[in-house]
């Protein structure tokens, strides 16, 4: 019994050791500051709700942590699909008028390795800004900081939930630097090739429904030679 209870002891403690490594593996870096945060190109800024409630709707498998709005919007049970998740949200300009509507669709990645600080998801936009025109983002997303630095201490607290204030990008490539690809559809967007980067806000968590108050940005770098493009509220 002695041996069998220094056995058991061995393994809870070699499982604990592991996880803590994991989850603050000093050989994952943070990735700093956003590289279009110290660009001087003339930048969109585009803000939303990371609430899904707050969205003009948001569906997914309907089992996951956050849960579809409205309550009766069609869910996405179906196998191809059950790890995606789709929304619909206004956007609003830097100065908190409002600018156009977006529409993201999002699918856990089968790249994601946790043991390298990975949790992927590739999503893409399609935003729409009246009399202005449409951009398309592509990027992937690396969740692994959010969940070390929110969602896991939401779990570990006996009320299930967390209050803070966390900030960081989500974006993490395709292009250069862990930018988002993003291409101009329609109007004075048209056929430009841009970069941007997606980021989140966060003040509350709750380990049971997802975010509480949250807020993610969008920050998306025109290229030389393209002035006078500017994203500011539709006229009334």
């Amino acid at each position: 019994m002695k041996y069998l209870l220094t056995l058991l002891l061995g393994l809870v403690s070699g499982a604990a050791m592991f996880a803590a490594a994991m989850i603050y593996n000093p050989f994952v870096a943070d990735r700093g500051i956003s590289p279009l945060a110290v660009t001087d190109s003339e930048l969109i800024t585009l803000s939303f709700s990371n609430v899904p409630s707050d969205a003009i709707v948001f569906t997914n498998d309907g089992d996951s942590q956050k849960k579809p709005f409205p309550e009766k919007v069609l869910q996405l049970w179906e196998a191809p699909i059950r790890q995606s998740s789709a929304m619909a949200t206004v956007m609003r300009d830097a100065r908190g008028q409002t600018a156009g509507v977006g529409v993201k669709f999002s699918s856990l990645s089968e790249r994601t390795r946790l043991l390298r600080g990975e949790a992927l998801v590739d999503s893409v936009w399609y935003i729409y800004l009246p009399e202005r025109g449409s951009l398309f983002i592509e990027q992937f997303e690396n969740h692994w900081t959010f969940f070390r630095d929110v969602g896991l201490p939401a779990y570990r607290s006996g009320a299930k939930n967390w209050k803070g204030n966390w900030i960081g990008d989500l974006t993490a490539g395709p292009e250069a630097l862990g930018t988002a690809a993003v291409t101009g559809g329609t109007g004075s967007l048209q056929g430009l090739h841009m970069l941007g980067v997606e980021s989140l806000s966060a003040r509350a968590y709750s380990a049971d429904n997802g975010p509480v108050s949250a807020e993610g940005r969008l920050l998306i770098e025109l290229p030389a030679g393209s002035e006078n493009v500017e994203i500011a509220a539709p006229d009334q």
